[in-house]
């Protein structure tokens, strides 16, 4: 089953996807943020839509390891983000945190390196930090696998 990633910021979430084998990670789309329980609503869609079987939700913390204003407000949105996810059915749905940090320094060094505009840069880096959220999810599911064989 796929597995959805999350880059939750103030304005808009970065959303991306695994493959079927949850190997590789994808760039899905950048969702302008409207409201916590429509945004909500919208992820829940695409969860249905991709048959996801996990939510993985960035976690921004501080280099130091400490919480900041953009952590609460994540915590806040993964709280609505389950309680909506009880009251529809979607109980069997795993969410997880994902060590955010420095995802959105490095999104824009790769883009920069495939000498995006900075115009376009602004529309896709929250894709880009997603998917690089997802590829570290899937790379320490990869990891834990491969110790246990």
């Amino acid at each position: 089953m796929r597995k959805i990633a999350l880059d939750v910021g103030d304005k808009t979430v970065g959303i991306a996807l695994s493959d079927e084998l949850a190997i590789t990670a994808q760039g899905l789309m950048t969702l302008e943020r409207v409201g916590i329980r429509k945004d909500t609503t919208k992820i829940l869609q695409l969860v249905k839509e991709y048959q996801c079987d996990t939510i993985v939700i960035g976690l921004p913390k501080k280099l130091d390891g400490t919480d900041s204003i953009q952590t609460e407000k994540v915590y806040e949105f993964r709280t609505m983000l389950e309680n909506k996810m009880r009251s529809t059915g979607m109980k069997d749905v795993e969410v997880v945190w994902q060590d955010e940090r420095l995802t959105t320094v490095m999104a824009e060094k790769v883009l920069i390196e495939a000498d995006v505009s900075r115009k376009k840069r602004k529309k896709v880096i929250d894709k880009q930090a997603a998917v690089l959220i997802m590829q570290s999810y899937l790379d320490s599911l990869a990891a834990k696998k491969q110790k246990y064989e």
